[in-house]
């Protein structure tokens, strides 16, 4: 299931990716809307977290584009802001809290250039907004996991973007954290913003999100909650231990084939 929408935040046209040959996304398509807190769902497998490296640009595509705001992500980078799972960043470099919010600053320093003042209050009223100004001095191997996730968001937050790539922001935090962490989201649609989240606790998702696109290798649907939140769909994305694509992509490790090639009898 796919919905049509009119102007859209992210399009994901023909998309395919592989690992040694196995393929991980097959044939991914979709559009997102604009303003809208947008859920990646699926089980463990499915191209959650590489559907969003992808559209990062952080992993390479056998095939298919990507537009952002209808533009390349080499046109637009300044206007996406990006928050990876926080086991993949090394928490024992000796850099205080707000030295890591003051990153998400950079991009908008010319080379060579020091924060100003108006970064570093930015910084500071990020800070503000996940409630941890009084750890701004705090070495960030000394936070426990979820007032270092509350960091990384915040540091997202002061890049000013437009677009917010988040995978799976609510993972080890406490529930305070995360109301903290999705209401701030909430607050970014409201200003027009899109806010794109891998997340696999499938009881939330009609309270957090506003859109769903529900995968398992393949596109199952993207569309509005209500309509991705149904029996069939929820059991085709989650009812079978093997799909035709894992099939598929064992047959193509096993062979050496280019994920790409096209099987003719």
């Amino acid at each position: 299931m796919i919905v049509d929408i009119k102007k859209s935040s992210i399009e994901v046209h023909d998309l395919t990716v592989s690992y040694n040959k196995k393929p991980v996304l097959w044939n991914i398509d979709f559009s997102l809307p604009k303003g809208k807190v947008i859920g990646i769902v699926g089980p463990n497998g499915a191209g959650k977290s590489t559907l969003l490296k992808s559209i990062m640009g952080l992993i390479p595509k056998d095939s298919g584009y990507i537009k952002i705001l209808d533009k390349s992500l080499e046109e637009v980078r300044k206007e996406v802001g990006y928050v990876p799972q926080r086991a993949s960043l090394d928490w024992h470099f000796p850099v205080s809290a707000f030295d890591v919010v003051l990153m998400g600053r950079y991009g908008h320093l010319k080379i060579f250039e020091n924060p100003k003042k108006e970064d570093k209050d930015i910084a500071m009223d990020c800070l503000k907004q996940v409630e941890m100004t009084q750890y701004a001095n705090r070495q960030i191997s000394e936070l426990s996991g979820g007032q270092q996730q509350r960091v990384i968001i915040a540091r997202s937050l002061a890049q000013k973007a437009n677009i917010y790539l988040m995978d799976e922001p609510f993972v080890g935090v406490d529930i305070k954290t995360e109301t903290l962490i999705m209401d701030i989201l909430k607050n970014l649609t409201k200003e027009g913003k899109t806010v794109l989240v891998v997340h696999h606790d499938l009881q939330s998702i009609e309270k957090y999100f506003d859109w769903l696109v529900l995968l398992n290798l393949r596109l199952i649907a993207s569309a509005p909650v209500k309509d991705v939140l149904q029996k069939n769909l929820i059991d085709e994305a989650y009812g079978a231990k093997l799909s035709i694509l894992s099939d598929l992509g064992n047959t193509l490790e096993k062979e050496s084939l280019d994920p790409r090639d096209r099987f003719v009898k």
